[in-house]
């Protein structure tokens, strides 16, 4: 790890390039990629990876969840093992179900539920939206900001529009009086 982080620092490469230091890094020459065993280290969280990454072991750590767009940037990820990790299966966990849905169907066989109690040791595929609960905020706040904004713009449409046809149809008597008095 301390030979990799003294090249990634020579050639300058972002740190995404580097190995995590909680992790055990060994390159794949044969398929041009990162073999990267952070498993058993006790996370809680996973840490910055390198983007070459093809095989991904997270196995055995304290992982209850992970935030939407962590694992985006490994596009080459051939392998990944995420099992014996207490994950709470609420809503949060959706992100991690898409993703190992579309990258890893045996490892989202792996993956048991340690909470809420009445999804504890369910695997994470089996389990259905309404078992998943219910957030607050499924959407991004960006999203929600567009949504008033685009609310606010509806309806102060709406109230011009009502308004000129109000004021369309109020001329229209105006001038019909002012012709019938001559």
């Amino acid at each position: 790890a301390v030979v990799g982080f003294a090249l990634s620092l020579l050639f300058h490469m972002p740190q995404t390039e580097a190995c995590p230091p909680s992790c055990h890094c060994k390159s794949l020459a044969e398929i041009k990629g990162l073999h990267v065993d952070c498993s058993s280290r006790n996370l809680t969280e996973v840490p910055a990876l390198p983007i070459n990454t093809k095989r991904l072991y997270l196995q055995n750590n304290s992982l209850t969840s992970l935030p939407p767009g962590t694992l985006d940037s490994l596009s080459s990820l051939e392998e990944v093992k995420i099992s014996d990790n207490p994950w709470n299966c609420d809503c949060h966990i959706l992100y991690l179900k898409l993703w190992l849905e579309d990258v890893s169907a045996a490892s989202l066989a792996d993956v048991r539920c340690a909470a809420p109690a009445p999804v504890k040791m369910k695997p994470l595929g089996q389990l259905t939206g309404n078992e998943l609960g219910v957030c607050k905020r499924l959407l991004p706040i960006k999203c929600l900001e567009f949504f008033w904004r685009d609310l606010v713009l509806i309806a102060g449409a709406t109230i011009t529009l009502i308004l000129a046809a109000w004021a369309l149809k109020f001329s229209k008597k105006l001038v019909c009086q002012i012709d019938l008095s001559r």
